[in-house]
C-alpha cells in the first residue's frame, strides 16, 4: 500500500510539473509528445487536485483562469475517455447539463446567423441576433446556481480552486454578453467586430460546457452526499433555471426519509414551543417568531457575517436584490464574491477589525434599479469586533422623492 501511495504521489508531482512548464511557455504539442504516457491516464480528479495545489502554492487564480483552457486541451485526450455523468431528470446535475444542451442549440443557430451577417449585413439580421443575445444572456442563471449552490457545498469538501477559477470566467462571460448585446443595437458597429466579439464569447461558453462535464460535475458527484444534493434541489427554484423546467423522475427525499422526519418531529414537540420563547433584547422583548417575521419583512436585505468571517444569517425578504441560499450559511464571506472583488471585501473586514472605519458603502445601477449597499462593523460592549452587517436596498424610488407628503393616499 505504501508503495502505491508513493507512486500515486510521484505521479501527481510529475503532472504538476507538466502544468508548471505549460505556464512557463511550453506548448501543448511539445508537452504531449514528451509526457504522452503520463498524460494518457490523467483523470479529472487529478487535474482538479493539481490546480488547487498550484493555487495553494501561490499561483494567482487569474493566471490559472487565463490558462485553464490550455490545461483542458493538454489533458483532453484522457478526459474524453471519461463518460459524462448520467442522471435522472430532476437531479441538479441533469438540469445543469440540460441547460448546456439548450444553450448549445442556441449558439449553433447564432453561428449560422453570424456567417450570414458576414456575407450580407442587414438590420433585420442584426435585430434577430440582438434578440438571440438577449436570450443567451438568460443562460447566466446557470452560473448563478453554480456559484450559490454547488460551489459553497464543494468548498466543504476542500474543493475550491477550480470553482474560484470558474467564477472568474463566469464574470468574463457575463460582461462580454452584456457588451455584445449593446453593440448589436448600435448600427455603427461593424459586422467584423461583432463576429470577433461573438467568436470570443461563444468559445468561452462552450469551453465551460466541457469543463463542467469532464471536471466539475464528476468531481461533485464523487464528493457530495445525498443530503447535499437535497440542499441544492430545495433551493434551485428560488434562483431559477435557463430554458428548461426541472424534471420529476429524481426525488431528493425517499418516503422512508419523510416518515423518519415526521416521527422525529412528533417525538420533539418542544421545538414548536421554543419558537415562541421570548428573547430579552437591549430594548424590549420579542419572540423568536416575531424576530423572524420582522427580519423577513424589512424593506432591505440584511446579511450578518460573524467575527470569523463566516456568513451566519441573511434575511429572506420578499424581493431579494442579490441571490442568497441556505448553502451560504457557514461559508467564508470571501468565497461569496467573485475573485476580482475579494481584495475589496478583505480590506473592509481588515479596516473594521482595526477600527480604521465603522462603515463602508457603495452604489451600483443594476437592471434599471439604483442599489445602495452598506457595511457596518459590529462591536460588543467591551469593544470587541463581533462581525459585519451588510444592508442592501433598492433606493430607485427614494431618489425620485421631492417636496413633502403628509397625508395617506386613499
Amino acid at each position: 500500500m505504501s508503495e502505491y501511495i508513493n507512486n500515486f504521489s510521484k505521479r501527481e508531482e510529475q503532472l504538476k510539473e507538466v502544468i508548471k512548464q505549460l505556464h512557463a511557455g511550453k506548448t501543448v504539442a511539445e508537452l504531449r509528445e514528451r509526457f504522452n504516457d503520463l498524460l494518457q491516464g490523467a483523470t479529472s480528479a487529478e487535474i482538479v487536485k493539481i490546480e488547487q495545489a498550484l493555487i495553494a502554492e501561490g499561483l494567482p487564480i487569474e493566471q490559472v483562469q487565463f490558462l485553464c483552457d490550455i490545461h483542458v486541451a493538454l489533458f483532453k485526450q484522457s478526459l474524453d475517455q471519461e463518460l459524462p455523468p448520467e442522471m435522472q431528470p430532476g437531479h441538479p446535475i441533469y438540469t445543469f447539463r440540460a441547460e448546456n444542451e439548450f444553450a448549445e442549440l442556441l449558439l449553433h443557430a447564432m453561428d449560422e446567423k453570424m456567417m450570414q451577417l458576414a456575407q450580407h449585413d442587414s438590420n433585420a439580421l442584426r435585430k434577430e441576433l440582438a434578440a438571440d443575445m438577449n436570450k443567451l444572456g438568460q443562460f447566466t442563471v446557470h452560473y448563478l446556481r453554480k456559484e450559490n449552490l454547488l460551489f459553497p457545498i464543494l468548498e466543504k469538501y476542500n474543493f475550491s480552486g477550480p470553482s474560484s477559477v470558474m467564477w472568474g470566467v463566469h464574470d468574463e462571460i457575463r460582461t462580454a454578453l452584456k457588451k455584445l448585446g449593446e453593440e448589436f443595437q448600435n448600427e455603427e458597429t461593424s459586422s467584423h467586430h461583432l463576429n470577433d466579439a461573438y467568436q470570443a464569447v461563444q468559445h468561452k461558453i462552450r469551453e465551460m460546457f466541457y469543463k463542467e462535464d469532464h471536471i466539475l460535475f464528476p468531481s461533485a458527484l464523487e464528493r457530495l452526499q445525498p443530503e447535499d444534493w437535497e440542499t441544492i434541489y430545495r433551493a434551485e427554484e428560488q434562483l431559477g433555471f435557463a430554458y428548461v423546467s426541472r424534471g420529476k423522475d429524481w426525488q431528493p427525499v425517499t418516503e422512508k426519509d419523510t416518515e423518519r422526519r415526521e416521527v422525529e418531529s412528533e417525538e420533539k414537540p418542544q421545538n414548536k414551543e421554543m419558537k415562541m420563547d421570548e428573547l430579552s433584547l437591549h430594548v424590549g422583548k420579542l419572540s423568536a417568531q416575531q424576530v423572524d417575521l420582522l427580519l423577513r419583512n424589512l424593506p432591505v436585505d440584511v446579511t450578518f457575517v460573524d467575527e470569523n468571517d463566516q456568513v451566519a444569517f441573511y434575511s429572506q425578504s420578499r424581493e431579494r436584490i442579490f441571490a442568497r441560499t441556505p448553502a451560504v450559511i457557514g461559508r467564508k464571506v470571501q468565497m461569496c464574491h467573485p475573485p476580482a472583488s475579494v481584495d475589496k471585501v478583505q480590506r473592509i473586514l481588515d479596516d473594521f477589525r482595526a477600527k480604521k472605519r465603522n462603515e463602508a458603502d457603495f452604489w451600483i445601477q443594476m437592471n434599471g434599479k439604483f442599489i445602495h449597499i452598506r457595511y457596518y462593523a459590529i462591536f460588543d460592549d467591551e469593544g470587541v469586533y463581533r462581525g459585519t452587517i451588510e444592508v442592501t436596498q433598492d433606493i430607485t424610488k427614494l431618489r425620485q422623492l421631492q417636496g413633502e407628503k403628509r397625508l395617506l393616499d386613499d
